[in-house]
């Protein structure tokens, strides 16, 4: 802690692992500092990962962590509240006090999900709650799925896991009335929309049973489907005064997310960011390759000043020759 590293990566998810493990291997000196608080974390697996299909959030962490020190990484559990200073020399402070120097950042914090205020609804988030058909879809294939619309984009949602189950329904909730073509379209597929504020979601045995609406009446189901809104971990970007962006679809706000450019390179030089925090869609693969992508950015960052570094030096060598 106490000497400059190269790389100095705030997250200990698949984003930031992959840009430690990927920097590291280039043979920079590589810091990534882990909260141990995965957006994941309440999921039994992590689907559509490549040859660890269903490997629990936690052993993806520590085989992740093990592979950057493997390669010469090293990484310390923390929180990064804070990061000063500049490009060559920030200084990212920790909740505990404690500090790291590094030439270049990369934000890989993932996001914090904003859910509706529905009693019951956070303690079954990632569990038999969903938001995304892609990562845990196949799961509750022909099980009952209730939609708790939030807008209408919840309408897509109902779509999406229609794919996946014939006995889909939409608990109307909040969300505006449908119109008469959406309506058809949710009709002539067979899924059903039900008015009225929903109440509660029905636990039994540690089980999600059905939705209950304001009226009382529960709609009986198996998983319930909810649109979330990530969103970026404030304090160090604050910090930084990075450019932040709201991504949404149709009316729903997805995400705030980090502006960055191909590279992941953000508006401030010398900051880089990876997965959910510049990126709302990103699963995990996706956003383990978006660290892979980002450490080449840095590399190349690092680089450009070490070749100025080298050929001032070679100059002044070479002028005091003369």
């Amino acid at each position: 802690m106490d000497e400059m590293v190269d790389v100095a990566v705030i997250g200990g998810g698949a984003a930031g692992l992959a840009a430690g493990v990927t920097a590291s291997r280039s043979r920079r000196s590589v810091l990534v500092i882990d909260a141990g608080s995965p957006r994941n974390a309440t999921a039994a697996g992590a689907h559509n990962v490549l040859t660890r299909e269903g490997i629990s959030p936690t052993e993806l962490g520590s085989l992740g962590r093990a592979e950057v020190e493997h390669y010469g990484g090293v990484v310390v559990s923390g929180t990064a509240v804070r990061v000063d200073g500049g490009i060559g020399d920030f200084t990212v402070v920790l909740d505990d006090g404690r500090t790291v120097r590094a030439r270049r950042i990369v934000i890989a914090a993932g996001v914090a999900d904003d859910l509706p205020d529905i009693p019951g609804l956070r303690e079954r988030w990632g569990r038999d709650v969903l938001h995304c058909p892609f990562c845990h879809g196949w799961e509750v294939r022909d099980q009952a799925i209730v939609i708790i619309a939030t807008g209408s984009t919840s309408a897509h949602q109902a779509q999406m896991f229609r794919q996946l189950s014939e006995n889909v329904t939409i608990a109307r909730n909040t969300a505006p009335e449908f119109d008469a073509e959406t309506l058809e379209q949710l009709t002539a597929r067979g899924i059903r929309v039900v008015d009225g504020a929903v109440a509660e979601v029905v636990v039994v045995d540690d089980r999600l049973v059905g939705v209950r609406l304001a009226s009382g009446e529960v709609i009986d189901c198996d998983a319930a489907v909810v649109a979330t809104t990530g969103r970026v971990f404030g304090a160090v970007v604050e910090s930084l005064g990075l450019a932040v962006s709201e991504v949404r679809f149709g009316d729903h706000l997805m995400a705030t997310a980090i502006d960055t450019d191909p590279m992941g390179a953000t508006t401030v030089p010398g900051v880089f960011a990876a997965g959910n925090v510049a990126d709302a869609r990103a699963t995990v693969i996706a956003s383990a390759a978006a660290g892979v992508n980002v450490a080449m950015g840095v590399h190349a960052s690092l680089m450009a000043d070490d070749i100025a570094g080298a050929l001032a030096a070679h100059r002044e060598r070479s002028g005091a020759a003369v």
